[in-house]
């Protein structure tokens, strides 16, 4: 037997161990339905969105930078932070907005949206960490 197998076996011996010793013994004789659920992707693809086109140039554009909050209160902020000073030192014609949505990463913003597409050239959505 090589070395792999005897690896598998043994770890495959300490998880039942484990597992006999964790579990009690209603649970292990109990006839209990489980909901399992399936991984399988629907039948049906949702429709796809083709992305916004590129700009030609950033100059004199406006550029939105959002932080949805994925990465906790000051996840991706502090980058657009560098970001924006960057900007201002090399391209000052690109004028940049720095936001964060309301609520958390879960909620919507449409009234930002809304500022977005009215007010923007284009906007980096950005997540933290």
């Amino acid at each position: 037997m090589n070395l792999k197998r005897l690896n598998a076996k043994l770890l495959q011996a300490l998880f039942c161990s484990v597992l006999a010793i964790l579990l009690p013994a209603s649970a292990m004789g109990a006839e209990e339905n489980i909901t399992v659920m399936n991984p399988a992707i629907a039948g049906k693809l949702a429709k796809r969105v083709p992305l916004s086109p590129r700009l030609d140039t950033l100059q004199g554009k406006t550029i939105y930078m959002v932080d949805n909050q994925w990465g906790g209160p000051e996840g991706a902020y502090q980058l657009f932070e560098e970001m924006q000073v960057w900007f201002a030192e090399n391209m000052p014609s690109v004028k940049t907005i720095l936001r964060r949505t309301e609520g958390n990463m879960f909620t919507d913003d449409p009234a930002l949206w809304k500022e977005i597409s009215e007010k923007g050239d284009a906007a980096i959505i950005g997540t933290g960490q």
